[in-house]
């Protein structure tokens, strides 16, 4: 019998192209067109599997399911699914965890970059015809730095490896500290976050969106950091208060900012974020990479496969 899986998110025709072409046999997929939770509902109706990537499954989205059996993350936040009516509706939910950690640290690594040396900003002005030149806001180079790096799973471990080469002195606070022997390897050091946001030219986000880490960037955490530091935001939006920030790049209390992720997504058009000299936005691109495609996608198929024949997933993959 052939089973339906959905990907909630809305796909060009190309890119389902390439996800049919890596299905598994028995199943068929189909795809959003649109956003809301009104078409959501439509169509993971009668959808035996969900994937979503960017797009937040809400508990009306899922008690218009069916038969789901499987909600599935492309990537690894779950924080915009709603967990709760999940387990309450029996429905498993799986993440491929540790998938996006290459191209999510290399984004991040070049955000560094192109925030310090103002390269968006040079970009844009150029193409308006403004040659700026020397008159550009001060940059600084990331070598000889110190990062810190606020949260430290995979894709923070990864920023660190990426660091090794530019003689950075790389700090990182978490709930538990790394082993001594794990410091050692990645060259790193446990530090507060308040030691860490004193210290810091570069503090870059990975942390999950949780209770503890909701609105943790605000404008008394931006005030510790030094007037010469960079924010990177690659974590979830909700860990920055957005206004706060706006307020610290254009009042000077930081040298500038660069984001990925957003409170709303998409980022509304009249957002306070866009239009602010000192910081550079990108629309939710860091995990992006076509040579990181087919694995991930792979790694998803594989575990609704598993699913689909009463099998276990891999435990490190299933949200508990």
């Amino acid at each position: 019998m052939t089973e339906t899986i959905v990907v909630l998110d809305p796909l060009a025709p190309s890119r389902a192209d390439r996800l049919r072409a890596l299905l598994p046999p028995g199943f068929v997929l189909t795809h959003g067109t649109d956003r809301g939770d009104a078409h959501l509902a439509e169509i993971i109706a009668d959808a035996d599997y969900a994937i979503s990537g960017q797009v937040a499954v809400s508990g009306t989205v899922l008690r218009a399911a069916r038969r789901l059996k499987l909600l599935h993350k492309w990537g690894v936040g779950v924080d915009n699914f709603d967990l709760a009516t999940a387990r309450e509706l029996g429905i498993t939910v799986a993440r491929t965890t540790g998938s996006n950690a290459g191209p999510v640290a290399e984004f991040t690594l070049g955000l560094m970059l192109a925030t310090l040396r103002h390269m968006a900003y040079g970009h844009a002005e150029l193409q308006k015809g403004v040659w700026r030149g020397g008159t550009m806001r001060e940059a600084f180079m990331l070598s000889g730095k110190t990062v810190g790096i606020v949260g430290f799973g995979a894709i923070g471990k990864t920023v660190a490896r990426l660091l090794a080469g530019f003689g950075c002195t790389i700090l990182y606070t978490k709930p538990t500290p790394l082993p001594a022997e794990e410091e050692a390897r990645l060259g790193a050091r446990y530090a507060t976050l308040d030691e860490l946001l004193r210290v810091s030219d570069v503090v870059s986000l990975h942390c999950p969106m949780t209770p503890q880490t909701a609105n943790m960037i605000d404008r008394a955490a931006l005030s510790r950091m030094k007037r010469t530091a960079i924010l990177v935001n690659v974590a979830r939006g909700g860990v920055v208060v957005e206004d706060d920030l706006v307020w610290a790049l254009r009042e000077g209390v930081i040298h500038a900012a660069a984001a990925d992720v957003f409170e709303t997504e998409p980022l509304p058009p009249g957002s306070t974020l866009l239009g602010v000299e000192n910081m550079m936005t990108t629309p939710h691109l860091a995990a992006m990479a076509a040579d990181n495609f087919e694995p991930t996608v792979r790694r998803m198929f594989t575990n609704i496969a598993l699913r689909s024949r009463g099998e276990a997933i891999p435990a490190g993959d299933v949200v508990p």
